[in-house]
């Protein structure tokens, strides 16, 4: 069966991911209309797979021949897509991991809730071949996290004029898929959370931020495992040779019985009593097109999927947690 889709933003994926995977499964998806910021790029990407460029998203979302809505970059539009999408009863794939206030992911929550519609959030960390061999070897190897180390470093550009202070919404956005990779990782719910932000002066973004995330459970004895996320936009892009050196694992991972580290996406180094394991692992299509597949299946199953909203509103409210954490100082319950 084709899902008949409409496009809304083309952003910094779609050359890389998106493109090709829609070029890719063109047995199980038919572009039908597309909306984009930029006119002249909707009309190009819609010439190229048939389409209609469509004005604005809520027409692209009310349209008859629409069966399901990709959201594929924020832009301006903010949750607006998603509320459209569910208005016209539409499923909705969103590639875009949004910068919502709290209160807005609740309203968003609730409207795909009401509307009964399919949702999948794009977590490609989730279904890289590093992470789906390291969730096995926790579970036969092994054993249960104890530590995990986080990180992600950003090049920034050589810019020196005056910006904002804080968070700009790609930092969000990666945020929060690193807070979904460790929760899917360890399996539970983080428990609190302590954050920590650094900026190199009053008129700059942050360039350095820091989660700590507890796992242990309240009605345990036991301590549960404590993940550390850091993330960095102090690399500029004019120091070349410094941006390429000696770059962090994306991944470390304490276990019970050994130690994981993971590149993504398809690099696993890990340690037991045995000594080293090298797995460079392959998978029999690129994770672009394996999210798309399990959108499909989602939406033609005829079963509502709610799961990646429920992960996408709980990661969103620990990443809040820790800006309140860095901004009083205090560990936040969650």
């Amino acid at each position: 069966m084709k899902l008949r889709v409409g496009l809304v933003g083309l952003g910094p994926g779609w050359i890389s991911s998106h493109r090709t995977a829609l070029l890719a499964l063109r047995d199980r998806f038919d572009v039908r209309a597309v909306c984009a910021e930029v006119a002249t790029r909707a009309e190009q990407v819609a010439t190229e797979f048939d389409a209609d460029p469509v004005d604005g998203f809520r027409t692209l979302a009310g349209r008859h021949d629409v069966d399901a809505v990709l959201v594929l970059s924020p832009e301006w539009y903010g949750p607006l897509p998603i509320l459209a999408a569910c208005e016209s009863g539409k499923a909705i794939y969103c590639a875009a991991m949004m910068d919502f206030q709290p209160e807005r992911a609740g309203e968003m929550k609730d409207s795909v809730e009401r509307a009964g519609v399919a949702f999948m959030a794009e977590f490609p960390r989730r279904y890289a071949p590093a992470t789906l061999r390291l969730k096995e070897l926790i579970a036969t190897t092994l054993g249960q996290p104890r530590l995990l180390y986080c990180h992600e470093r950003q090049k920034t550009s050589c810019t020196n004029g005056p910006v904002s202070r804080g968070q700009c919404p790609s930092q969000v956005r990666d945020l929060l898929e690193l807070v979904d990779w460790c929760r899917y990782v360890v399996g539970t719910e983080p428990t609190s959370v302590v954050g920590v932000n650094h900026a190199s002066a009053a008129d700059q973004p942050f360039d350095y931020q820091m989660m700590s995330l507890d796992f242990s459970r309240h009605d345990s004895d036991n301590d549960g495992p404590l993940a550390q996320l850091s993330y960095s936009r102090y690399m500029r892009t004019d120091w070349n040779e410094a941006v390429s050196f000696r770059p962090p694992a994306q991944l470390q991972v304490c276990c019970q019985h050994g130690v994981a580290f993971v590149d993504l996406p398809n690099t696993l180094i890990w340690f037991d009593e045995a000594g080293r394991h090298l797995e460079s692992l392959e998978c029999e299509r690129p994770v672009g097109e394996q999210m798309l597949l399990q959108f499909h299946r989602a939406v033609t199953s005829l079963v509502q999927k709610k799961d990646d909203l429920n992960d996408v509103y709980r990661a969103l409210a620990v990443v809040w947690a820790a800006q309140q954490s860095a901004t009083n100082g205090q560990r936040i319950d969650l």
